[in-house]
């Protein structure tokens, strides 16, 4: 039998294990909540769709899909804008024409626009390259040849004169072509100067006549930079060669000779420099962290401009070699003159940028080559394009990593005109180009000004009007074009 006694300590059943009193803390009832994906749950099907509704425009003419990668450069014919050269990640080249009818509207404006069309075909695919086009452009003055340049450091030039584009030759001397750009120096045609990783600039002509064995002859090489040349510019008369590295340097090149025979020389020609003008990271005047990445050079050859890292913008004068006009003898004399002068002022900086906005048919000291003019930084992430307008009008606009698209008014000392900071929404603008034709013609009192000689329209007048009738294209990483 069982003593009762004993069953007094032991634990009971009903006893709490353990006293609300004794617990650190009492969380509340949490009850569940839906989750997120659940919100539309409860709307009605229609509704639920509604919401998912993306609207999109396209009043693109016509299109070319034949790339089966993205498309990194596209060139077009100089004396046929509407033939077109594509090159991508596929290591193809599609050539095609843009020749087709406009209609009255664009497709937006149809009643009833058509949800489907077929693609533009290509008139010739070349092929050939290892790996991606990385670069391409016809030479001057009549595109008598296409060039395509590779990440797998292929130059490869194709005859335009054959509907097919045969190759007529080819070569490779760096790991990776960067750009191409040929001149448009009248006396140098089928002339085209080339960029690469390796830092090293090439400038070639193709001359069938010389030598048709080996048509494709290295004119100049040059081997400053020290770390990947990223973009090059000739000046508008073809004359001089401007390329930036992402080491942070500017070299400003004289591939023909002809600022030496003008009496032009380096600062640093004693030491031996190749370059006309040469300035680096080294210059804390200059320096830009990280590198420089697109060059422009504005219509009168005055100055150039460079973007680099951090949105920093540079503007450097350079030197003039005379114009075509009819004043082309006396200012070919007063830069002889100067020439001494270049050389003790080169890095000096000798005026402003209100005196080199001036129009094509004016010259400049050449003293002023090598002067850093300005200093912009408005935009936040890396300047990747760089264009200046045409004409007499002196705007520079500026695309940026970070979306947004500045324009600076060179004639008053570069101040921003404007800021376009959502121009493609945060992506990256990879491209900015003044051009395509003008807005308004001139009033009729204009033209009768201008039929008397042009005494009723002062200078002005007329830059201001250039400057309006121009329109600004962008392109973006949104795969968005705007004007």
């Amino acid at each position: 039998m069982v003593d009762p006694s004993q069953d007094q300590d032991a634990p009971s059943d009903d006893e709490a294990l353990l006293d609300p009193s004794e617990a650190a803390e009492i969380i509340p009832h949490d009850p569940d909540h839906p989750m997120d994906s659940d919100d539309n749950d409860d709307l009605e099907p229609d509704a639920a769709q509604e919401q998912e509704e993306i609207q999109l425009q396209n009043d693109s003419l016509a299109h070319f899909d034949h790339h089966t990668d993205s498309i990194f450069c596209i060139a077009n014919h100089p004396l046929a804008p509407t033939t077109i050269a594509t090159g991508g990640g596929d290591d193809t080249t599609y050539v095609f024409s843009a020749d087709i009818p406009s209609p009255v509207l664009p497709p937006s404006y149809e009643s009833s626009p058509s949800t489907s069309r077929s693609s533009i075909q290509p008139i010739a695919k070349l092929t050939g390259h290892t790996d991606s086009i990385n670069a391409l452009a016809y030479t001057l003055p009549h595109g008598a040849y296409l060039l395509t340049g590779g990440l797998d450091g292929q130059l490869r030039v194709h005859s335009t004169t054959d509907p097919s584009y045969p190759l007529v030759t080819s070569t490779q001397e760096v790991p990776e072509i960067n750009f191409l750009a040929p001149t448009p120096h009248p006396s140098h045609a089928n002339t085209f100067a080339l960029g690469a990783s390796d830092g090293s600039i090439w400038v070639y002509t193709m001359d069938l006549s010389s030598d048709p064995a080996n048509p494709l002859q290295v004119l100049q090489a040059y081997y400053l930079h020290t770390e990947s040349c990223t973009a090059g510019a000739w000046t508008p008369d073809g004359k001089l060669l401007a390329t930036v590295s992402e080491d942070g340097s500017l070299y400003v090149w004289d591939p023909f000779g002809e600022a030496a025979a003008a009496g032009i020389t380096s600062p640093s020609s004693s030491s031996g420099s190749q370059a006309l003008v040469g300035l680096t990271a080294a210059d804390q005047r200059f320096a830009v962290e990280d590198g420089l990445f697109s060059v422009a050079i504005t219509a009168s050859g005055a100055f150039v401009a460079v973007g680099g890292a951090h949105g920093m913008i540079r503007v450097v004068g350079l030197p003039r070699l005379g114009t075509a006009s009819a004043s082309s003898s006396s200012t070919t004399k007063s830069l002889k003159g100067s020439g001494a002068a270049g050389k003790t002022k080169g890095g000096r900086q000798t005026g402003g940028p209100s005196s080199t906005g001036s129009s094509a048919s004016g010259s400049s000291s050449a003293g002023q080559a090598g002067a850093i003019l300005a200093s912009l930084q408005t935009q936040t992430e890396s300047i990747e394009t760089l264009a200046f307008s045409p004409e007499h009008s002196s705007l520079l606009a500026a695309g940026s990593v970070d979306g947004s698209v500045c324009l600076f008014d060179a004639a008053h000392r570069f101040a921003l005109r404007r800021h376009i900071r959502e121009a493609h929404e945060g992506y990256a603008v990879v491209k900015v180009a003044f051009g395509g034709g003008r807005f308004a013609a001139p009033s009729a009192s204009q033209q009768a000004s201008s039929g008397s000689g042009g005494s009723g329209v002062d200078s002005n007048s007329r830059d201001e009007d250039a400057a309006a009738s121009w329109f600004l294209t962008s392109c973006g990483m949104d795969g968005v074009v705007r004007r």
